[in-house]
């Protein structure tokens, strides 16, 4: 078996994605200032603009020409099974949070990672219109804007602050009813992780099975601040799988993600 990746290739890693994430930014701002080209994907897939496939495009064409070995999987990309044989695998959201982008709103953001035999190895989130930059690598812990983060410390569930969608907070979901922790609210996926991860928030959720690309840079920058993220069942979150969708995530601090997984009633 072919050793893994070196500290020193997983930070060179961050840093390309870092700088590819910056270039996204200032492409997806020129496209917020012109005529989005909204449509819809159909099947329940949600919106597309232009930006998205610009972004994609850009994406696609600078990482795999500086990592030519690596495979690639996008949610704007048809997907091409040979990234299965890959041992290491971009793993890319254009943009997260299309409805926020096309609102006009400054929550979305770019969500870059790569994945090694299934494990997150370098990550960058950035979100444009904040001008806000997440990133990690494995065993060097996770920065934003370069200074390094951690989760809240949190040790109680009651209070918690939570970020969640309303559908994961009714009764019947949870033993004993809602927790009594406090529900808000951001569209990308991608900034749900980055916030738990530098302890604005003390955990997130997402109970529907999720997109990779939506979580695989997060994942990465909550385990590496020192949180905790696995599947809604306690399963540890593996990406590149044939099929890339996983059965949904819930991060935070250890102490606060182990009690929601706790009051999990069908996990």
């Amino acid at each position: 078996m072919a050793e893994a990746a070196l500290p020193t290739e997983a930070a060179a890693d961050r840093d390309l994605l870092c700088e590819a994430a910056l270039e996204a930014g200032r492409l997806a701002r020129f496209h917020a200032r012109r005529d989005l080209k909204v449509r819809d994907k159909g099947d329940g897939q949600g919106p597309v603009t232009a930006a998205d496939l610009a972004v994609d495009r850009m994406l696609r064409e600078t990482l795999t020409a500086a990592r030519p070995d690596y495979g690639w999987l996008s949610e704007e990309s048809p997907d091409d099974p040979a990234r299965l044989s890959s041992r290491r695998v971009f793993v890319v959201d254009p943009i997260d949070g299309t409805r926020a982008f096309i609102a006009g709103e400054t929550s979305w953001a770019h969500s870059l990672a790569v994945v090694e035999d299934g494990v997150p190895v370098a990550a960058a989130i950035y979100l444009p219109m904040k001008d806000r930059l997440y990133a990690a690598a494995l065993g060097q812990g996770a920065t934003r804007e370069g200074w390094p983060i951690a989760p809240s410390g949190r040790a109680v569930l009651d209070g918690a602050e939570v970020l969640g969608a309303k559908p994961a907070f009714r009764d019947e979901i949870w033993r004993g009813g809602v927790p009594a922790v406090r529900r808000r609210w951001v569209s990308s996926l991608a900034f749900r992780l980055a916030l738990a991860a530098e302890g604005r928030f003390d955990a997130m959720l997402t109970l529907r099975d999720t997109w990779e690309w939506d979580i695989a840079a997060g994942t990465l920058l909550v385990t590496e601040a020192g949180g905790a993220a696995t599947t809604r069942a306690g399963d540890a979150l593996r990406f590149n799988n044939p099929a890339p969708k996983l059965a949904g995530v819930v991060a935070g601090t250890r102490a606060v993600q182990g009690a929601l997984l706790t009051r999990l009633a069908h996990r």
